[in-house]
C-alpha cells in the first residue's frame, strides 16, 4: 500500500474512528482540522471537541481556524502539501481555493446513501422518514452540498430497534473501513467515481428544539420513529400544564382510545392510531425513570386526557 500525506478535518465523534484508521493504514496525518474549544457546562469552560481531544492523543498537528475562506489561513492549509483532504462532520464549508489545494482532492465520508439526505442531519432524517436502510458514502467533494461523484458505498439496514445513537455508531465504524478503502484505491489510482443522479435527492435539514414535540393525534408508529430519531438531541417532550416531560424511550402497544389518553399504570397513552408505552421518562429537574414510576409520582388518573 502507498502511503498518502493527508489532512483531515472533523470534530465530532463521528469522525474519531476514520481519523484514526486512516493513521493506522500508515497514511501520514499532516495536520488535523477541527472547531474551536466552546465553552460548555456550568462553569462555561472551553470544551475540546471529540476529534481535537483524539487527535491531541495521537500527537497530530491540530488547526482551528473559524474559517477557511481567508487567504492566509487557505497558505497556511497549502504549505502542508496533503495528497488529499478527507472531511468527516467538519462544520465548515470548503471553498473552492481549499478543494483545489490536494493532488488527489478532497474526499467526505457522508452518513447517507447518496443522493437521498444531502445535508446536515442525514442519519436523523433517515429514521424520521421511516427508511429501510441507510449508509456510508465516500464522495468526491465539490462546490455543491454533498452533490460531488460517488466513489464508495455501503448500507445498514434500519431496524424497528434503530436509534439514532446505534446507527451513528453503526455507521462511524462503517465510514472509518470505506475511507481507508478509498484512499487505498486513490493511491493506486483506481477511483473510478459515478456522479449523483438528481432522481432520489432530498435535503436532511438541521434539526430543531421544536420537531421534538410529540402529537398524540399522530400514528403511534410515527411518535416510535420520532422519539428514536431525535434523542439525545433536540430530545422529545409533551407539555403537563406548563411543565415539559421529555420523552427518552417508548414501545408500540396494540392499543387504542381518544388521542392523549392515558390508558393504563404503565403509562400507555392513546395515538391516532394505536398507543405508545413510554418506557424512559424524566421530569424537568428530576433524573430519567421508567414509566410505572412516573405514573405513580404524577398523580394523574387512568383516562386522563393530555391535550
Amino acid at each position: 500500500m502507498s502511503s498518502l500525506r493527508l489532512v483531515f478535518m472533523g470534530t465530532p465523534d463521528f469522525a474519531v474512528p476514520a481519523m484514526r484508521a486512516l493513521a493506522n493504514a500508515g497514511h501520514t496525518i499532516a495536520a488535523v482540522y477541527c472547531q474551536p474549544p466552546k465553552p460548555a457546562g456550568r462553569g462555561h469552560h472551553l470544551q475540546k471537541t471529540p476529534v481535537h481531544l483524539a487527535a491531541e492523543e495521537s500527537g497530530f498537528a491540530i488547526r482551528t481556524p473559524k474559517s477557511l475562506r481567508g487567504e492566509e489561513e487557505q497558505q497556511k492549509l497549502a504549505a502542508t502539501a496533503p495528497d488529499a483532504i478527507v472531511v468527516a462532520a467538519y462544520g465548515l464549508i470548503l471553498p473552492q481555493a481549499v478543494l483545489d489545494i490536494p493532488r488527489l482532492g478532497c474526499f467526505n465520508i457522508h452518513g447517507s446513501l447518496l443522493p437521498r439526505w444531502r445535508g446536515a442531519a442525514p442519519i436523523h432524517r433517515a429514521l424520521l422518514a421511516g427508511d429501510a436502510e441507510t449508509g456510508i458514502t465516500i464522495m468526491q467533494m465539490d462546490a455543491g452540498l454533498d452533490t460531488g461523484a460517488m466513489l464508495l458505498k455501503g448500507s445498514v439496514p434500519i431496524t424497528p430497534q434503530s436509534t439514532a445513537q446505534s446507527l451513528h455508531d453503526t455507521l462511524a465504524t462503517l465510514g472509518a473501513t470505506l475511507i481507508v478503502k478509498a484512499m487505498d484505491s486513490a493511491a493506486r489510482g483506481e477511483l473510478r467515481p459515478e456522479a449523483q443522479p438528481e432522481e432520489g435527492s432530498c435535503y436532511a435539514a438541521k434539526l430543531t428544539k421544536e420537531e421534538g414535540a410529540l402529537d398524540w393525534t399522530r400514528p403511534a408508529a410515527a411518535l416510535d420513529l420520532q422519539i428514536r430519531a431525535l434523542t439525545p438531541w433536540p430530545g422529545t417532550f409533551f407539555k403537563i400544564g406548563e411543565e415539559t416531560i421529555k420523552v427518552h424511550a417508548a414501545t408500540l402497544v396494540a392499543a387504542s382510545g381518544k388521542p392523549g389518553t392515558i390508558l393504563d399504570d404503565k403509562m400507555t397513552i392513546a395515538c391516532g392510531e394505536h398507543a405508545l408505552r413510554l418506557t424512559l421518562v424524566q421530569r424537568a429537574g428530576k433524573k430519567p425513570t421508567d414509566g410505572v414510576s412516573f405514573f405513580n409520582g404524577l398523580r394523574l388518573p387512568v383516562g386522563h386526557v393530555f391535550s
